[in-house]
């Protein structure tokens, strides 16, 4: 199930995002796990940040693995109901508007990506190695063009 809270003020359909995340976890075979998800302002993204990362800013994006020790590429294999939880994601739209001119992507394309780059980190994919990257960015390309099919 999807927990998909908006307590932000930029537009954005919530409905076509939640349906979004709910296409990649069923193609995934994650159908059925849990996710959350809060689409936040500057100020709440800025607070997990600097708790969670010790970065005193905004970001775009934060991603909470319920698995961290899950590698790319692993499937999940849940002993218990409880195990079906990929974990929480956090997106700030207010952060990702005014970041919008480096990427050249309308603000419905990036949030896009950042879901499905979100995704990826909950399940075990990082960017940290220039291979990592290569094997996070293939799978990130999978999962978008399936947004747009």
């Amino acid at each position: 199930m999807i927990a998909l809270t908006n307590n932000q003020k930029v537009p954005l359909d919530i409905k076509q995002f939640e349906q979004d995340a709910q296409t990649i976890l069923n193609h995934l075979g994650y159908g059925d796990f849990d996710l959350g998800i809060l689409i936040t302002d500057n100020k709440t993204i800025h607070a997990f940040n600097e708790t969670y990362r010790g970065k005193d800013k905004p970001t775009d994006i934060l991603s909470f693995p319920f698995h961290p020790e899950l590698k790319a590429g692993e499937q999940i294999a849940p002993e218990t109901e409880d195990d079906k939880n990929l974990g929480d994601i956090i997106i700030s739209p207010e952060y990702v508007k005014a970041d919008l001119e480096q990427w050249g992507q309308s603000f419905e394309q990036r949030m896009s990506v950042l879901l499905v780059h979100g995704i990826c980190h909950l399940l075990g994919y990082d960017h940290i190695e220039d291979a990592d990257y290569e094997v996070m960015k293939k799978k990130e390309e999978e999962l978008l063009a399936l947004l747009q099919s």
